[in-house]
Parts: C-alpha cells; sequence; structure tokens
C-alpha cells in the first residue's frame, strides 16, 4: 500500500466487538497492531519510506539493500559487524530489529528496536522511524501474549506510534499505524474511533488519499458499507496507486463482492509500474477468493525478479507463498525449488522450516 495506506488482513470487526473486551484486545493486537493486518495482506506491511540517507551512506547501505532484497542471514551478518565496530550506531540497531521483524522474531526485534531509539539520532526523522519499528516489535509479540502483558504492550505500541508521529509529523507511515490503531484499539487502550476522525481530519489538507484510506476504515468498522466504498474509491480517485486500488479490492473482498474486488486487483496490476509489494497484496487476494491463480502466480514472480523488492514484503516469505500456490496446482518440483530459495535467504525462519519438513512429508 502506498506509505500511509498500507500493510500488512481485512478484518470482521463486528465479531470481534462479540467477543468481549480482553478478546477483543488481544485479537486486535495480533491482526493490526503486529503489523499483520488484514487478510489478503499476510505478507505486506507497511511500505516504509527510509530518510535516513546520511546514516546509510556511513556505512549500513550493503545491509540495508540485503534487507531489502530479502537477503536477512546476509543482512545480519553485516548489521553485527558494524555494532560491533560501533555499538551506538542507532540506524544500524534499527535495521537489525527489522531483520527480527521480517522473520517474526518479536523478542530479539524489539531489544534491537529499543537499542535504536536509545542510542543518539542524528534527527528527528529517523527517531521517528525507530519509535515507528519499536511500536511495531511491540505489537508483533502482542501476539503471543495473555491479557495483563497484552494491555501492557498495547500501551507500549499506542505510545511508540504517538511518538513517532511528534517526532516527524509527516511521517506517513507513522500516521497511518496511528490511525489504524485508533479504529481497531478500544477506549482503554488508547483507540477509539473519535480519535481516529480527528487524525483523519489533521491528515486530510496535507494526505488527502491518506485521510480517505482512515475514513473508509472508520465506516468500515461502524458498518456503513456505503460510506466506506466511497472512501475507497476516493483513495483511489486521489492517489491513483496500485496500492489504493489494493485497499478497494480488500474493501470488496471483506464484503464478499468477488467480481469487484477481481477487477480492482487488475487495475492495481495496470497501474503499477515497478512491480513492488502490491503485487504480493493482489495475489494473496487472488487466491483468498479462489480466483485467477495464474495472475496471482504471475504477480508473485513479477515481484520477486523487480527492483522494488523491500521488506515489506520479504522475498523469502513471498517464495513461500509461491511455493504454496505450485504446489496447490500439482507442480511439487517448482514448490520445492521455490523452498530452497526462500531457505538460502532466510534459513532461520521457522514457519519455511515447518513448510520444508511438509513437502517432504514429515510435517
Amino acid at each position: 500500500m502506498h506509505p500511509i495506506a498500507s500493510s500488512p488482513l481485512p478484518l470482521k470487526r463486528r465479531w470481534l466487538r462479540a467477543a468481549g473486551t480482553t478478546a477483543w484486545l488481544m485479537v486486535a493486537l495480533v491482526v493490526i497492531v503486529a503489523g499483520q493486518r488484514f487478510a489478503g495482506k499476510a505478507l505486506a506491511q507497511t511500505p516504509f519510506r527510509d530518510t535516513t540517507s546520511a546514516n546509510k551512506a556511513a556505512g549500513n547501505i550493503p545491509a540495508y539493500t540485503a534487507l531489502q532484497e530479502g537477503r536477512v542471514d546476509d543482512a545480519a551478518t553485516l548489521l553485527r559487524s558494524t555494532l560491533a565496530a560501533n555499538p551506538s550506531d542507532g540506524y544500524a540497531h534499527q535495521l537489525l530489529c527489522r531483520v527480527f521483524y521480517a522473520q517474526e522474531m518479536a523478542d530479539q526485534a524489539i531489544q534491537q528496536c529499543e537499542l535504536a531509539v536509545s542510542s543518539p539520532a542524528p534527527s528527528g526523522e529517523q527517531a521517528s522511524d525507530d519509535q515507528l519499528w519499536l511500536g511495531r516489535a511491540y505489537g508483533m509479540k502482542a501476539r503471543h501474549a495473555g491479557p495483563i502483558a497484552g494491555f501492557g504492550l498495547a500501551r507500549k505500541v499506542q505510545a511508540c506510534f504517538a511518538r513517532a508521529v511528534d517526532l516527524n509529523p509527516a511521517n506517513v507511515a507513522a500516521l497511518n499505524d496511528l490511525g489504524e490503531y485508533d479504529v481497531e484499539a478500544p477506549f482503554v487502550v488508547g483507540g477509539g474511533n473519535d480519535k481516529a476522525q480527528a487524525l483523519a481530519a489533521h491528515v486530510m489538507p496535507r494526505f488527502p488519499g491518506a485521510a480517505h484510506l482512515l475514513l473508509g476504515r472508520i465506516a468500515e468498522d461502524s458498518d456503513d458499507a456505503k460510506t466506506a466504498e466511497y472512501e475507497f474509491k476516493q483513495e483511489v480517485a486521489t492517489l491513483k496507486t496500485p496500492e489504493a486500488w489494493i485497499d478497494l479490492a480488500q474493501f470488496y473482498r471483506a464484503h464478499k463482492q468477488t467480481d469487484e474486488a477481481v477487477a480492482a486487483i487488475k487495475s492495481a496490476v495496470a497501474a503499477d509500474r515497478t512491480h513492488g509489494p502490491a503485487l504480493v497484496d493482489a495475489a494473496s487476494i487472488l487466491t483468498e477468493v479462489h480466483r485467477e491463480p495464474e495472475l496471482a502466480e504471475r504477480c508473485l514472480r513479477d515481484y520477486l525478479a523487480s527492483n522494488a523488492k523491500s521488506d515489506a514484503a520479504p522475498a523469502f516469505k513471498v517464495h513461500l507463498r509461491l511455493s504454496k500456490l505450485l504446489t496447490a496446482r500439482g507442480d511439487t518440483m517448482g514448490a520445492s525449488r521455490e523452498l530452497d530459495m526462500a531457505a538460502a535467504l532466510a534459513p532461520n525462519f521457522a514457519r519455511l522450516t515447518s513448510a520444508k519438513r511438509a513437502a517432504r512429508g514429515q510435517g
């Protein structure tokens, strides 16, 4: 999705509320705060505009490049070497946090992001980004926390997102995550649609597409499908990006309007010029609605062959998803090749290890 619009699976919010406050909070933390939001977006997190070019020039460019290409082991090796020489390199800690985050290693990600936050940052932009990633790491940990720990983690997530916005009001990724949190989290942990409405009004003059997205989320949460569809269409009209089309497709998928969802996906693919993470979202939705598997496969292959890969959709996870698509159509050799390519990038990724065992008949 676009910088303020993304991440991340469409929520079925009505049953969340029926589950009671504690259960609702835990599910909301699982789906929203952890950066794994919205059912068609299991891979892609919020696209991240890196603002720390000066720090990268100081020696982190190779590690950053490795992370964007999905070579997380290579990135980790480079970053540990950097930090051995300069333990106070905050940007290296942030990148290492993102390496662990991509592999769903919450505790390690939190440790590195906390070190990034405590390190002297060269600018408000990097300090803001450090807070954003720390909030996401806390959210990831919340997926496996009990009610008491989850409550405390929710407060930490909200505080990090709010601090990220305070440090850099133009950090649209942080604005997006804060808005999503406001919509999904109950008042008791700092959320609420009134706060989301105020944020949307604040964002509208400078980032109207993002504001329409947030207003669409608010309308969905209020079971106002007509207004939600209007807002998502306004986002498309304002931005004209593949990510905006994906947001509209997600809305249609959630409301079981499959033909409309597929049409929006095709518009997203047509609008895509770089073959970026939006293609991963497109493939996810097509797979979920059991339509056009050939297009879904092409989207994943185009992304993997592009120069627009990023840790918004880690390449090793995309190889894993492609392996599942190939398995479903009976191409076991192709599926095995994709697993091998994923393993070469992220040999310690737990879900990949399980997939390889299952492919060998050991799972």
